[in-house]
């Protein structure tokens, strides 16, 4: 374990020490079988705005986002809204509740996923109730100024309403995720022996503006029918701008410069109808989706002396197109059951092309195999769950069924697949004592592909190429995971959780040909870890207010490394993190301050002629200071990156990584600086 993570965890693990081993008070009111619930009042402190702001003040829960299954599959995440999961993908349940008025939330429970009837889900499950009444808003304005090398960000920010009227109920939401970043500094470019081959100067900055409209509706017949509908369009406009000067012993000085451009949409409509059939419920989901995501990327070199201007282009047009239908029916029959079937056709039209700057000043055509081609997979799943409840303290669920997909790729090495992939999942809730929850799960998971991949494409920035790889397929994983998590009353919540995994066609960097390289599949990988998590509140010892939210994982993971076939961690694969949260919410004020601290450390990225890592740390921090009730408004303001984290990247590029000689050792540093932001929301 590095020093930063020991040093943060050492931190963590004494806080934490007391309430382990004083905490005897009473477990939160139960008010819904096996569920801990939290009323508006819990959250009364925090002063929140919408419900995902009480969502992420729960004691011990950590929000998982829904795993990006292919098609929609079974409920995935661990949060629900009144008992649903969202039939969408663009617009998910995180990004509704974050249009949700706090003062429409009536509860949220926390829950064992096996119990709730839902197949897919298990372990602690966040269910937000929420009633609208009338007409009401929110909104949030969240700009952020930094101090080197990036222009003020002033358009993020979101604004929503919702209402009812009688059996109707609706949200309209307009937001937009902008972010301006940045970073400047050094690189240096040494021989094997250790000479300084090259030094580079560069500063670049990204700027992303992703407006998005969204509208939910839902209705509510008298006979029990259900409708809801979602939509959303986003506009996504990215410019990228690289500056630098390169130089050296023996070489001449040059200018460079990168620039990227992205502009581009995508659009989704989705839906579910649920109605009472034959005793039981049949639910009927649809979706369509499509991106439209053109890319444009070059870089020239511009030596400072007569030498011959240098450069490249590469530009890339695609399409992608998602439908899916999906069928539920759930029945009660000694205990919960649900069979469903599934359709999904997923689609990706892409044209790249490559062009070089010749001595003449002139750009002229590459050739670039393999990068423009049509990814075509129709795939159909059939899953059958059963769930019931065991004793009065113990749930379980069975889900079994499996999938058939046809994959098709139209063009250069084109090719056509057919995959049959058994999946399912056994899951299982214990409560040994009130406030102590176990949870079980052993899944078989197909992994989703990225249909990219499958075509040749060009790093000009990084001087990295991928050749595109046909062959790829679907990867396959064993998950056996463990959790406990115990309510210590007026003193918090803590949770431990053990996972290993083994994963078969894991998807890697492979290589491809006689010296290409591209993302395909090795025959089979592990991971394992464990996960704490901890809510610490100090009031017990008279510092009221004031909680610590404490995360701290690590994980380790073996493959055989497709060229050298050594043992190696899982290219970028999570080793360490930790993550705490101190927050001080003043008694008998509006005011609140606080600190943050994470930490996060990654494997190397296996290549074919490089092993190296890209991160930005050790350490981020900030400080944030907010004031809940300023006529109406809550504002905050946060100082981050306090610590002076940096931009760095440390590769070592082979000229052939089988044998071991080495051309050149990259160490880049690269400042990002002080960045204060603001965030002003309020209600209406």
């Amino acid at each position: 374990m590095s020093a930063p993570l020991r040093r943060l965890a050492l931190t963590a693990a004494l806080l934490a020490a007391p309430p382990l081993a004083l905490a005897q008070t009473a477990a939160p009111a139960v008010t819904v079988e096996g569920a801990r619930s939290y009323t508006p009042s819990d959250f009364a402190r925090y002063s929140p705005r919408s419900a995902l702001e009480m969502l992420q003040q729960v004691p011990g829960f950590v929000i998982r986002d829904a795993v990006q299954e292919r098609g929609l599959g079974q409920a995935t995440g661990n949060v629900l809204l009144n008992g649903q999961r969202m039939s969408g993908k663009s617009n998910d349940v995180l990004a509704q509740l974050g249009k949700i008025p706090a003062n429409t939330v009536v509860r949220i429970e926390i829950r064992d996923g096996a119990t709730l009837g839902i197949p897919g889900l298990s372990g602690p499950v966040a269910n937000v109730v929420a009633k609208a009444g009338g007409v009401s808003g929110s909104w949030a304005w969240r700009p952020d100024v930094r101090r080197h090398f990036t222009d003020p960000q002033l358009t993020r920010g979101e604004v929503s309403i919702s209402g009812a009227r009688e059996n109707l109920e609706y949200t309209l939401g307009f937001d937009n995720s902008a972010n301006h970043s940045g970073a400047g500094g050094g690189t240096t470019i040494f021989e094997p022996d250790g000479r300084v081959r090259e030094w580079r100067d560069e500063i670049w900055t990204g700027e992303s503006e992703r407006p998005r409209l969204t509208g939910t509706l839902g209705w509510t017949g008298a006979g029990g029918d259900e409708v809801n509908l979602n939509a959303s369009y986003q506009r996504v406009y990215f410019d990228y701008e690289e500056d630098g000067v390169r130089t050296g012993p023996a070489l001449v000085e040059r200018l460079r410069t990168v620039r990227q451009t992205q502009r581009g949409y995508n659009r989704e409509i989705g839906g579910d109808w649920e109605t009472a059939l034959a005793g039981g419920r049949l639910k009927l989901i649809g979706l369509d989706r499509y991106v439209h995501n053109p890319v444009v990327t070059a870089v020239e070199v511009t030596p400072t002396d007569a030498s011959a201007r240098t450069g490249s282009r590469f530009s890339r047009d695609a399409e992608e197109t998602e439908r899916i239908a999906r069928a539920e029916y759930s029945w009660q029959a000694g205990g919960d059951w649900q069979v469903s079937g599934e359709y999904a056709f997923n689609r990706l039209d892409s044209a790249s092309a490559l062009v070089v700057l010749d001595p003449n000043g002139t750009y002229v055509p590459v050739p670039l195999p393999g990068g423009t081609a049509v990814v075509e997979e129709d795939r159909y799943e059939a899953m059958g769950t059963y769930g019931r409840t065991l004793s009065p303290t113990l749930s379980m669920q069975l889900s079994l069924g499996g999938e058939y997909s046809r994959l098709e790729q139209v063009g250069a090495g084109g090719l056509t697949r057919a995959f049959r992939r058994p999946k399912g999942l056994l899951s299982f809730a214990w409560q040994p004592a009130p406030g102590f929850d176990v949870n079980a799960k052993l899944q078989r998971r197909v992994g989703q592909l990225n249909f990219y991949d499958f075509l040749a494409s060009v790093d000009l920035n990084d001087d990295q190429s991928f050749a595109g790889n046909p062959d790829l397929v679907p990867p396959q994983t064993w998950e056996l995971e463990l959790e406990a998590s115990r309510t210590l009353g007026d003193w918090g919540n803590t949770a431990l959780r053990l996972y290993t995994q083994r994963i078969d066609d894991i998807v890697d960097v492979v290589p491809i040909g006689v010296d290409g390289e591209s993302t395909g599949n090795i025959d089979r990988a592990t991971r394992h870890g464990v996960e704490w998590k901890h809510t610490l509140l100090f009031d017990p010892i008279g510092w009221r207010g004031a909680k610590l939210d404490a995360r701290v994982q690590v994980e380790r993971s073996r493959v055989r490394d497709p060229l050298t076939g050594e043992q190696r961690p899982i290219s970028n694969n999570l080793q360490e993190l930790v993550e705490l949260g101190l927050r001080h919410d003043v008694p008998d004020t509006d005011w609140a301050w606080g600190a943050n601290a994470s930490y996060g450390y990654y494997a190397r990225d296996y290549r074919l002629t490089e092993v190296g890592r890209v991160w930005e740390g050790p350490i981020w921090g900030s400080l944030f200071l907010e004031r809940k009730n300023l006529k109406g408004l809550t504002v905050r303001v946060t100082a981050s990156n306090i610590t002076d984290a940096m931009s760095m990247w440390d590769r070592t590029v082979y000229l052939d990584r089988r044998t071991g000689p080495i051309d050149y050792i990259e160490v880049r540093d690269r400042r990002i600086g002080p960045i204060l932001s603001f965030a002003i929301s309020g209600t209406f």
